[in-house]
C-alpha cells in the first residue's frame, strides 16, 4: 500500500495511550490464509465495515471483513466518542450553490437519521455503551460567536427540526459550564459514548450473524471479483471499501487524492472528584466543543474521567506525536487552570478524513464494477460512519436506500497536487488560527 504519511502514523505508536483499550476487550482474529469466498467482502473494521457486516449479515448474505491490523484499530477506536450531528463540513450556502436546497434538507435530514440509528443499534443489540449528554453543547469561545448563536439557531430548526437551547455568558455558571466561554448554544441532538463499546457490541452481532473476520490482513489488490492480501484471496460479488483516513493511494488506484487524513489528538484524565469539578465549575455531562475552527472537544465522562481534544496535527512521527500531546494538554490547563495539576495518564491521537467538497462520499466507484466505498466523516465518524456502513449495505444487496442523499452520492474530487496534497493543511492551519485569534 502507497499513504501520504510516514509509516509512523500507521504503526501503533500514536495509539499507545489510548484510554478506550483498557474499557472492553475485542477478541483478535486470525489471519486470513488461503482461498475463501462470500457474497461481500469488506475493508476496514471501523464503524463503517462493522455497520455494513452488521446489516448484510442480518440480511443473510455471506461476509468478510479483513484488517490491515484489528478490529476498531484505527479511528474508530480512538476518536472521541461523539455521536451527534456531523459527517460535513460544507456550509448551508455552499450546499445551496452546489446542489440547491432540497438536496441540502436531504443531506441535513440524513445527519439526523445517522444520530437515530446508533441510538436503535443500542437499543436494539441493548449495548451499555456509557450513554450520556443530552445532545450536543457549542461554546463561543469570543463574543461575537455567542452574538452569532441566534442565526445559527434559526438555520437548526429549518435543517433539522429542533429547536436548540442558547445560553449567555452569566447562565454558563449555573449549567455547570464555567469556563472561558461567552455563550453557549445546545442542539438537542446526539450523546455521548465509548466507542469501543460500541464496536465491541457491533462486531459480536456480525459475527454471529455468520460474519467472517481476520485481522493483519492487509489487502494487496482489490477487484470486481474480490481482494488479495500477502496469504489469501476473497473471491466476491462485491467489495466494500471502508478504511477512511487510513485509506492507501493504490488500493484502489481511483482513491489517490481523493481523502485527506488529518490527525486529532485526545487526552483523559484520572477520575476528577467532586470538589475538583466544583473548583472549577464544570459538572455537566454534556458533550461540547468550542467554536474555533481548529476546534476543541470535551466532555465529562461517567467515571467522572474528563475526556480533551483538538484537531491540527499535521506531521506524523514520534517527536510530532510528542508535540501534539503536549500542546492538546497546555491547551486543557489553560481552559480549565483548576485542573492544572491534575494526573493525565491517556493520551493519543488518530487520522480523521477530509474531502474536497466537504461532504462524505458513499457509493460506488467508477470504472470498478461491484466495489462501493464509504469516507470523509469530517471527525463525526460514530454516526456518520455507521450510517454510511448501513447504506453501503444496502447498495451491494441490490436493494434501495430509504435516505440516500445526493450530497453522499456526488463524485468524490480529487485534491490538487496529488500525493502531495498535504502541503495544503499548514497554511490552511494557520489561517485558521489567525482567524480564531481575531475577537
Amino acid at each position: 500500500m502507497t499513504r501520504i504519511f510516514s509509516d509512523y502514523a500507521y504503526g501503533d505508536g500514536p495509539r499507545s495511550g489510548c484510554w478506550w483499550d483498557n474499557t472492553v476487550e475485542i477478541a483478535q482474529n486470525p489471519v486470513l490464509q488461503g482461498d475463501i469466498s462470500c457474497d461481500v467482502v469488506i475493508i476496514g473494521a471501523g464503524f463503517t465495515g462493522l455497520s455494513a457486516a452488521y446489516h448484510l449479515a442480518r440480511a443473510g448474505a455471506s461476509v468478510v471483513v479483513v484488517d490491515a491490523n484489528s478490529v476498531g484499530w484505527g479511528a474508530s477506536g480512538r476518536n472521541g466518542g461523539f455521536c451527534c450531528l456531523g459527517g460535513g463540513k460544507a456550509s448551508d450556502a455552499a450546499l445551496d450553490r452546489r446542489v440547491g436546497r432540497d438536496a441540502r434538507l436531504e443531506w441535513r435530514a440524513a445527519e439526523k437519521a445517522a444520530v437515530e440509528l446508533v441510538e436503535s443499534l443500542v437499543s436494539e443489540l441493548d449495548l451499555d455503551v456509557d450513554r450520556h449528554s443530552a445532545g450536543e453543547t457549542c461554546l463561543a469561545h469570543r463574543p461575537r460567536d455567542a452574538r452569532g448563536f441566534a442565526a445559527e439557531a434559526e438555520s437548526i430548526v429549518e435543517n433539522y427540526g429542533v429547536a436548540p437551547e442558547v445560553l449567555t455568558r452569566a447562565q454558563l455558571s449555573s449549567a455547570g459550564m464555567s469556563g472561558p466561554f461567552h455563550g453557549a448554544m445546545t442542539v438537542p441532538v446526539g450523546f455521548g459514548l465509548n466507542p469501543r463499546k460500541l464496536l465491541a457490541g457491533l462486531y459480536a452481532a456480525a459475527r454471529s450473524g455468520g460474519a467472517r473476520f481476520f485481522d493483519q490482513s492487509s489487502v494487496t489488490e482489490l477487484d470486481k471479483r474480490g481482494v488479495s492480501t500477502a496469504m489469501g484471496r476473497v473471491a466476491a460479488e462485491r467489495v466494500i471499501l471502508a478504511t477512511n483516513g487510513y485509506s492507501s493511494e493504490d488500493v484502489p488506484s481511483w482513491m489517490a487524492g481523493r481523502y485527506m487524513p488529518a490527525q486529532s489528538t485526545v487526552i483523559v484524565t484520572r477520575p476528577l472528584s467532586d470538589k475538583e469539578m466544583s473548583a472549577q465549575g464544570w459538572t455537566s455531562d454534556q458533550m461540547a466543543y468550542d467554536s474555533r475552527h481548529l476546534l476543541h472537544y470535551f466532555r465529562l465522562m461517567p467515571d467522572r474521567r474528563f475526556l480533551f481534544g483538538m484537531r491540527g496535527g499535521v506531521l506524523s512521527s514520534a517527536r510530532a506525536e510528542a508535540r501534539s500531546r503536549a500542546r492538546v494538554t497546555k491547551d486543557f490547563r489553560k481552559m480549565f487552570p483548576a485542573w492544572a495539576q491534575v494526573d493525565i495518564p491517556y493520551s493519543w491521537s488518530g487520522m480523521v478524513c477530509l474531502a474536497r467538497g466537504m461532504a462524505p462520499f458513499a457509493g460506488p466507484i467508477a470504472d470498478a464494477p461491484g466495489v462501493l466505498a464509504g469516507f470523509a466523516y469530517h471527525g463525526n465518524g460514530v454516526a456518520m460512519g455507521t450510517y454510511t456502513g448501513k447504506l453501503l449495505a444496502t447498495l451491494a444487496l441490490g436493494d434501495t436506500p430509504d435516505l440516500y442523499p445526493r450530497v453522499m452520492q456526488d463524485p468524490a474530487c480529487p485534491f490538487p497536487f496529488g500525493a502531495l496534497r498535504r502541503a495544503i493543511m499548514p497554511p490552511l492551519y494557520a489561517a485558521y488560527q489567525i482567524d480564531d485569534l481575531r475577537p
